[in-house]
């Protein structure tokens, strides 16, 4: 009877235990987890205030009767549909590029042997630390030799390869075993094969946080699809569709109309977020075992 009650507590692990140790962490994490959501919780519900509510002082926190007449406003200053779907073409072409070339060259630096390996490496690492700022007017450049300025082409075009996701990519496959590629290709496989039926479901954790990485980072980016489509109002990305909000938030009667927006620009990301949490997840900790 006891080596069976052993047992059973072998299986279901450590219990909590507790502590005031403990619980001053849990309230910590508690405490930056609302400083964090604040911001959020604060344009969603500022969203659904009248104006009055808007302009009251000291603040209304809960509107007191939630209304959807921001939601309706941003509609007719901002084409919407035409908006989000610029911002989608750039977001997810250019994340499903990242992705494949970062899988591509992370393999090739992790699982093959070539000349000046390292220093290639080194130099793809010295990039990460170049400001967007100073690459800003040569890409400019150079897209304007290809003709691509005025278009999403231009956005998407400089961005389909990415100094993070090559690194992130290279030490997580690292971490594959070569034997499972070796006996890949004894089997007949081809290089694209072990590639993406073998190395890229062993890495999948590493996969997903690179896609919400990129996908955030270039549906929230503002400066260089601004730049490069050179005032070409209807291939503007939601973001910056959104600014003209700021034109009709003159003092606080339009406040509601400028969070409305915001949230709406805000939602595919978080989407995303809450569907790939479980691999963003598995990812630190995968990297915390290995380091």
């Amino acid at each position: 009877m006891t080596t069976a009650i052993a047992d059973r507590r072998r299986l279901e692990g450590p219990r909590f235990k507790a502590t005031p140790a403990s619980a001053l962490l849990v309230l910590a994490i508690i405490v930056v987890a609302v400083i964090a959501a604040f911001p959020l919780a604060w344009m969603i519900l500022t969203s659904l205030k009248t104006p009055q509510e808007t302009m009251q002082v000291p603040p209304v926190w809960l509107p007191g009767a939630p209304n959807l007449d921001a939601y309706t406003q941003v509609a007719e200053v901002v084409s919407l549909g035409r908006s989000f779907l610029n911002s989608a073409v750039i977001a997810l072409v250019t994340t499903i590029a990242i992705i494949v070339t970062s899988l591509m060259a992370g393999y090739a630096f992790a699982k093959y042997e070539f000349r000046y390996k390292e220093a290639l490496f080194a130099l793809l690492i010295a990039t990460m630390f170049l400001p967007p700022i100073v690459t800003l007017i040569p890409l400019y450049r150079i897209t304007g030799y290809l003709g691509l300025n005025g278009s999403l082409a231009g956005v998407i075009v400089p961005n389909l390869a990415n100094a993070f996701g090559i690194f992130l990519m290279r030490q997580f496959i690292k971490g594959v075993p070569d034997e499972l590629i070796e006996a890949a290709r004894v089997d007949g496989a081809s290089e694209l094969r072990v590639l993406f039926q073998i190395v890229a479901p062993a890495v999948m954790p590493a996969i997903a946080a690179l896609v919400l990485f990129a996908f955030v980072y270039h549906w929230n980016s503002y400066l260089w699809p601004l730049t490069v489509l050179q005032g070409s109002a209807e291939q503007y990305p939601i973001v910056i569709s959104l600014s003209r909000l700021l034109s009709y938030n003159r003092g606080a009667m339009n406040t509601g109309l400028v969070m409305a927006g915001a949230t709406l620009a805000v939602l595919p990301p978080v989407l995303l977020f809450v569907i790939l949490q479980r691999f963003f997840v598995d990812s630190v900790v995968s990297s915390g075992v290995k380091g």
